[in-house]
């Protein structure tokens, strides 16, 4: 598009800052849904479908970076899909290529390759728990599509996204309070597939330890005038047993996205399906006084009987219009609903020899989820300032169902377990028969934020707001299928800013600085502590900031680049004080920390993913001050990746690959006086490509933890997850 002269400019501004301020006085809704394409030029990161430009933030994501296994930016919450080089964050976008080549069949197994986040269990369940930047981000608060409250809430079967989006650092303006409240240190978004220019058919067979079986199908179609209209199938199922000795997983799963792209007006549909269940899987490990050494990597010391089922559907519509060639228009609504049943049995060590008890804990889970966004994004100029403004709103409802049941304890042991029948209830609440409504959890906010280009866009300043209402009721469990009455209701308001400096250094060169927060509902008093009445039992307090301050330094040398950041992040937290018997918000977590990532491919035929991070996770406030200067439970001092690939010279496309990964110490309590030990994995691989009559093919293998090592993986939230055993995977995909 040409440049405006200088007088219609001046025209145009005027007219579009009195419609600004028609637009604030009325409480409209702007949102950065469009914000990569504020300069209205081709993008790099736009996709072109026979004349037709597609906007990259509702079409495609930003283009794939040197080598394919990352991405240049990625969604950055309300400010949309962003080049990595122009926003004052860290973030890594990990590609569909990496998905497939690496053959992962979790979101764990993706991150698996960012030194900034490590993964266990849920507690006492199956659900993947991260850690970044040392604090932790429930498998509940990942996004889909940028909206939170859609996926399913303990794993996602990776063949269904194009992307895994990790953000670096705290979130509360970009995206708003996760309904879960994790996500202090960090957040991850997944994004939808959509159809490509090129047709895709893609088929593909895999197997894996020790008889795991599945198949996949990728089906992408453009048509229509100009290519308006695409459509893109995903469906993938696999069953059978895993290396832990008597595991078995199967999966079910059917992802849709329809998209069309008109001349002002863009809309996407996805829908989704999942079934996953997991019989006999091995579980978390709770400790009392004593840390024992990992068991073998293989050994499973749950109940043959024990398992959970997972079926999700959810589904999202995405709009967006251009009103004028200064501002767009979008909406958002999406719907989702979990129904989980899972019978746990988890350990409880009490001595080095491994000897321990368990028992059944039965937990029905029902949750239905509405949610959406709406607004609108402007971009003008003002003299020689450009201006990108969003205002947006995001609302989510969320209503839970749940009980619990549970058998008396009996003995066993981690290193030699027993195997029991199936015991009978002793407690049922709920019950779990017919289970009632448990909780209701209301999301409200609106976000206003501009980011002023100086000097050509060479230096940008983000500045912005988010208000924020938090609506959380409970009640109690159901009796003889009545629900039961509300037993508590939390209410409060508060505001998320932010603030980001970006200057770019020449071509290859940025430096960037940030002040954001996170934020997570505050504490409700308790009624008793040790015996006796707390003070102030029920008092509501207000929801925790978490505050971040960051700097740090991009490089991007166009096929390598590179991001270093220096980061500090305090988490309020509260607790009784001993003396008083008075619940206080006085305790305070403080994570300061050095990030260094790097990917791309710096020589033709090898590519190279990974880095390091160190963090110094001290308690700074602790009751009486007893424990200042410790650690934070779960959160390793050190971690480092190194992964590469070696297109083979003079073969027919034969690439070999290689993974190592780097773990600290973590303590298991606050006293510090328990640990788990610091460990590495190596992990290997080798692909290669041909044509069988003349259909292209390519074979995969991937050997997980090669050395079969048996180790604690993490002791987030005090209690242990055993890392992945040995485990082979080999694949075959056609195109045709």
């Amino acid at each position: 598009m040409p440049t405006p002269s200088p007088v219609r400019r001046r025209l145009a501004l005027s007219i579009r800052a009195a419609m600004l301020g028609s637009l604030l006085a009325t409480g409209a809704v702007y949102a950065a849904d469009n914000g990569d394409q504020v300069q209205r030029k081709p993008q790099d990161n736009a996709t072109t479908l026979s004349g037709v430009q597609v906007q990259a933030d509702i079409a495609a994501p930003t283009a794939a970076y040197a080598g394919g296994q990352v991405a240049q930016g990625g969604r950055f919450g309300i400010l949309g899909n962003q080049d990595m080089m122009t926003v004052p964050f860290a973030m890594t976008s990990y590609t569909d290529k990496l998905i497939r080549d690496q053959q992962a069949h979790t979101l764990g197994d993706v991150v698996a390759n960012d030194p900034a986040v490590r993964t266990g269990f849920g507690y006492g369940n199956y659900s993947q728990t991260f850690v970044i930047r040392g604090f932790q981000l429930n498998s509940d608060d990942i996004g889909f599509d940028g909206l939170y409250g859609l996926l399913p809430r303990q794993l996602l079967a990776p063949e269904l996204v194009s992307r895994v989006e990790v953000f670096k650092g705290a979130s509360a303006f970009l995206n708003g309070i996760s309904p879960g409240g994790s996500g202090v240190g960090g957040s991850i978004n997944v994004a939808p597939k959509r159809a490509t220019v090129d047709p895709i058919t893609r088929v593909g067979v895999d197997g894996g330890s020790d008889g795991q079986i599945g198949g996949s199908v990728d089906i992408g179609r453009r048509f229509g005038a100009n290519n308006a209209f695409g459509i893109r199938v995903n469906a993938v199922s696999r069953d059978g047993s895993t290396a832990v000795d008597g595991e078995n997983r199967r999966v079910h799963a059917l992802g849709i996205g329809f998209d069309y792209t008109g001349e002002h007006l863009r809309i996407t549909t996805d829908l989704g399906y999942q079934k996953q269940t997991i019989d006999g899987g091995r579980s978390v490990v709770f400790v009392g006084d004593v840390v024992p050494k990992a068991p073998g990597a293989r050994k499973n010391y749950t109940q043959s009987w024990s398992g959970s089922s997972l079926e999700d559907t959810f589904g999202v519509v995405r709009a967006e219009y251009d009103l004028d060639d200064w501002l767009t228009a979008y909406a958002a609504v999406g719907a989702h609903h979990g129904n989980e049943f899972g019978d746990y049995v988890s350990p409880t060590v009490r001595n080095t020899s491994g000897d321990a008890t368990e028992s059944r804990f039965t937990v029905p889970y029902i949750a239905n989820t509405g949610t959406g966004e709406a607004g609108f994004h402007a971009h003008f100029d003002t003299g020689e300032v450009s201006h990108r403004v969003t205002l947006g709103f995001s609302a989510l409802d969320t209503n839970k169902k749940a009980a619990y049941a549970g058998s008396s304890t009996f003995d066993t042991n981690i290193y030699h377990p027993v195997q029991v029948a199936r015991p009978d209830y002793i407690y049922n609440v709920g019950p779990i028969s017919d289970p009632g409504y448990t909780g209701r959890t209301q999301l409200r906010s609106l976000a206003l934020s501009d980011t002023l280009g100086f000097f050509g866009d060479t230096l940008q300043v983000t500045v912005g707001v988010r208000r924020q209402k938090l609506h959380s009721l409970g009640y109690a469990y159901a009796v003889d299928g009545v629900n039961g009455a509300k037993t508590s209701e939390y209410e409060r308001y508060t505001n998320s800013p932010i603030l980001g400096i970006d200057y770019r250094i020449g071509e290859q060169f940025s430096i960037y600085a940030n002040h954001i927060e996170a934020l997570t509902q505050g504490d409700t008093a308790p009624a008793l502590f040790n015996g006796a009445p707390v003070t102030n039992a029920g008092t509501v307090f207000a929801p925790y900031k978490s505050k971040q301050n960051e700097i740090g330094v991009k490089w991007d040398a166009g096929t390598f680049g590179s991001t270093f950041g220096l980061f500090q992040i305090k988490q309020p937290s509260g607790y009784v004080d001993a003396k008083t018997n008075t619940y206080t918000i006085a305790g305070e977590q403080r994570n300061r920390g050095a990030e260094w990532s790097f990917f791309g491919e710096p020589t033709r035929g090898v590519r190279v993913l990974g880095g390091a991070n160190y963090i110094q996770p001290e308690l700074t406030r602790t009751e009486g001050g007893l424990d200042n200067g410790n650690d934070a439970i779960g959160v390793p001092r050190f971690q480092a990746n190194l992964g590469a690939e070696w297109d083979i010279p003079n073969t027919p496309d034969v690439t070999l690959s290689a993974r190592a990964v780097r773990t600290g110490k973590q303590y298991v309590n606050v006293t510090n006086t328990l640990d788990i030990p610091a460990w590495t994995t190596y992990d290997i691989g080798a692909r290669a490509s041909s044509t069988l009559e003349g259909v292209p093919v390519t074979f995969r293998l991937t050997v997980q933890n090669i050395a079969n090592k048996g180790y604690w993986a993490s002791a987030t939230g005090g209690y242990l997850t055993q890392g992945t055993p040995r485990t082979f995977l080999v694949s075959a995909s056609f195109d045709f």
